[in-house]
């Protein structure tokens, strides 16, 4: 993941900044508590394909 687009890429939802999980592939956002898929190096930033952290991960 290219260090200037995590820079500028924030969660579609709440807007706070994402924390990047490289062996998981997920962009994550602790406000939110979901995790958005990164697929083939492109982030999937749709609330419809995130996933809701569990309590362990947030």
């Amino acid at each position: 993941m290219d260090a200037r687009l995590l820079d500028i890429l924030v969660c579609p939802i709440c807007k706070a900044n994402l924390e990047y999980r490289k062996a998981q592939s997920e962009l994550v956002c602790k406000p939110c508590r979901l995790a958005f898929p990164v697929r083939d190096g492109i982030p999937i930033m749709l609330q419809d394909e995130a996933r809701p952290l569990t309590t362990d991960e947030a």
